[in-house]
């Protein structure tokens, strides 16, 4: 039977409504991998290990990321063996010779490595299960809080309380809340990040920038922020937590208002969205649209 988490956010009782038997053994599989390697990352956290530089932008790479990654496609791989994997350092891993399942996962082993090098304890693990393009199983861990949220294409996102809903009510008078990511491929400078921030920051609340995307999607589906935007996203973590967020009610478009379509393949450029609440949409997308260039420049 289709499990939710229970009160302190592991796998638990049937959710309402599950039904029997849909993908209860990827979840089942998944929620543990993560865990696992969650409390691996966690046990680490404050150890000595090795770090390098992943690209001239910033970015970086830590012992701590190969070894979640090594634990959950272990996972997956002995479990699943006829399944595609894509993970984050270690790339395509392919299915077992002659299978053709046409399903592939998805592994960021610790979305947040920026966080973990400077001691910040804001990281998540996330894994994701696409049938083709579409995401059909979604995992966030937050290993700092040992909590896990779960959706299923369809059948709704759960966590330790329950299910989830996103926000409550309208943005506060004050503005909205929101969370920002963009790309490791976006510049510094680039003129379209700057120009949207500086008008997300004009009329909101607060702007959060986690460095930890998969934090923010949880986020946003529990309903703790508002809003969620992202520019030229990262393609290994959009779907596990874009999943949770459209299976907690919450609606994600383009960032003109257009259908969002951004999944594992294809351009970071079609990967740039707004998504909250349906009736907070046309609000957010007013934000977004004072600095959006009409027309946006070739990446």
């Amino acid at each position: 039977m289709d499990t939710t988490a229970d009160d302190d956010g592991r796998a638990g009782s049937p959710g309402p409504g599950g039904p029997a038997g849909s993908l209860a053994a990827e979840r089942r599989v998944a929620v543990g991998a993560a865990q696992e390697a969650g409390a691996l990352l966690r046990s680490r956290f404050h150890d000595d290990y090795g770090v390098r530089a992943k690209d001239d932008r910033g970015d970086v790479v830590t012992e701590l990321d190969l070894l979640a990654e090594r634990l959950v496609v272990g996972r997956l791989r002995e479990n699943f063996p006829g399944d595609r994997i894509l993970s984050e350092e270690a790339g395509p891993v392919p299915a077992a010779p002659g299978a053709r399942t046409g399903r592939t996962w998805l592994v960021d082993p610790l979305d947040g490595s920026n966080n973990v090098v400077i001691g910040l304890p804001a990281y998540a693990v996330g894994i994701a299960l696409c049938v083709g393009e579409a995401p059909v199983l979604g995992v966030v861990h937050d290993p700092v809080t040992d909590r896990t949220w779960t959706a299923s294409a369809g059948r709704g996102a759960y966590g330790p309380r329950g299910r989830l809903t996103g926000p409550a009510g309208r943005p506060s008078a004050a503005g909205p809340l929101l969370a920002w990511t963009q790309g490791h491929a976006v510049a510094r400078r680039d003129p379209v990040a700057r120009a949207l921030k500086d008008a997300l920051e004009a009329r909101s609340r607060r702007v959060l920038q986690l460095w930890a995307p998969l934090l923010a999607w949880a986020m946003l589906a529990r309903g703790d922020i508002d809003g969620f935007v992202g520019y030229r996203a990262e393609a290994i973590d959009l779907p596990a937590g874009a999943l949770l967020a459209a299976e907690a009610g919450l609606a994600i478009r383009s960032l003109d208002g257009g259908a969002f379509h951004g999944g594992v393949g294809g351009p970071d450029t079609d990967r740039s969205f707004v998504a909250g609440r349906p009736e907070d949409l046309p609000y957010l997308l007013e934000l977004v649209a004072e600095g959006r260039p009409t027309t946006a420049p070739t990446p």
